[in-house]
């Protein structure tokens, strides 16, 4: 059984304050061809649809225009599509029943209460049928009403426990889970993260992968670069495009999974993708960036970083005479670093409460109250084990 795996289209989205509808539509065409040509037995989409969770009427076009040309392709490839942590619930599942009949399958929200299960899609192949199980994003205090004694308090007790109500025969069946979390591993180092991913102070929302460890591949959404976590099995296809600077040295893919019979490894393949536009950073002199651009990459979106000890003249404005699409004008140069040391310096020999102080000045706009001073102190003091 072949399936294409793919997370986080973010349709919608601008980087920095490009609109990225014609990006998005010409790589959305390319998984539409390959699906055309290929034919997979299931398109999986694990979450984050769209880049925020009420889409603009543009961004649902481009989505919807996706999905019938997807569902155009004969015989009918059925698409199995979870929320993210952008999507709404609501939103995402809107016509669902209608859409079911035409074998495109929604999952907006996790269970709720006792009654109330994972969505399962089975599909049938040579070797017999396998169990796709679809779970959107979720925090705990979602699904709380679920259980009646062991209300799970953290990330994992809650996506355990719901998979594990499920009853699954790991034995006999193939099961591919669709999910949309931050998924690690204790004796793994960290997955890789990119600065357009925002995720939960000390790690709370992490999900151990030991969850998820009886599935036959796990299909998953949340991180911009493809990468398995702890096996093969367990993996996150990343973006179809890059969406930040950060990601500027990912090569973007398609994943497609070949599922044999049970009990043997899933395949994957990594098909190319050819973005309209790349994302590219470039550091050096003003001079020298403007006069090593290559014709090709004027139409990128650029991310430059001046080293030029003298100020130039108006540099984004030269820059954009050659790129169309500067992102950012950044400088690092002796006198910026010399500023930074300083300002670290300054920093470091206030006490916690004065910087405290201070960044609570700049947020609110006025000085904190003596209330307010001696909970900050506190909180200072229980870390500390100490007084200040």
């Amino acid at each position: 059984m072949k399936f294409f795996h793919l997370s986080d289209l973010h349709i919608g989205k601008q980087l920095h304050h490009y609109n990225l509808r014609e990006d998005q539509e010409a790589v959305l065409s390319q998984v539409v061809d390959y699906a055309g040509s290929l034919h997979p037995d299931a398109i999986l989409i694990a979450g984050d649809v769209y880049d925020r969770s009420v889409p603009s009427a543009e961004a649902v076009t481009i989505f919807d225009e996706f999905l019938t040309r997807l569902s155009k392709i004969d015989p009918v490839i059925p698409i199995l599509i979870i929320s993210g942590n952008h999507d709404s619930a609501e939103r995402l599942e809107y016509a669902s029943a209608i859409l079911k009949r035409h074998q495109i399958y929604l999952a907006g929200a996790a269970p709720k209460d006792e009654t109330e299960y994972l969505k399962k899609v089975t599909l049938t192949d040579e070797y017999g049928e396998a169990d796709f199980y679809l779970m959107p994003f979720l925090k705990p205090s979602h699904v709380r009403n679920v259980f009646k004694d062991e209300i799970p308090e953290t990330y994992t007790e809650a996506v355990a426990g719901l998979i594990r109500r499920e009853g699954i025969d790991y034995e006999n069946r193939r099961n591919v889970l669709v999910s949309h979390q931050f998924y690690t591993g204790e004796a793994l180092a960290g997955p890789s993260t990119c600065e357009s991913e925002t995720f939960a102070v000390g790690g709370l929302e992490n999900v151990d992968i030991k969850a998820v460890a009886g599935f036959d591949y796990t299909a998953l959404g949340h991180l911009h670069s493809p990468q398995n976590v702890g096996s093969a099995n367990i993996r996150y296809c990343g973006t179809l495009l890059k969406y930040s600077v950060s990601e500027c040295r990912h090569e973007k893919t398609l994943t497609t999974v070949t599922l044999g019979e049970k009990g043997t490894e899933p395949k994957i393949e990594l098909l190319p993708l050819h973005p309209l536009r790349d994302v590219k950073k470039k550091s050096g002199k003003l001079e020298d960036i403007i006069s090593q651009a290559d014709e090709g990459e004027r139409n990128d979106y650029i991310s430059v970083t001046l080293t030029d000890e003298i100020d130039p003249y108006k540099p984004k404005e030269q820059l954009e005479k050659v790129f169309s699409r500067v992102l950012e004008v950044r400088v690092d140069n002796m006198r910026t670093r010399n500023k930074l040391r300083e300002l670290d310096e300054e920093l470091s020999m206030k006490d916690p409460i004065e910087n405290f102080a201070e960044f609570f000045q700049e947020m609110q706009g006025r000085k904190p109250n003596e209330q307010e001073m001696n909970v900050m102190l506190g909180i200072f003091e229980d870390i500390l084990g100490e007084p200040l």
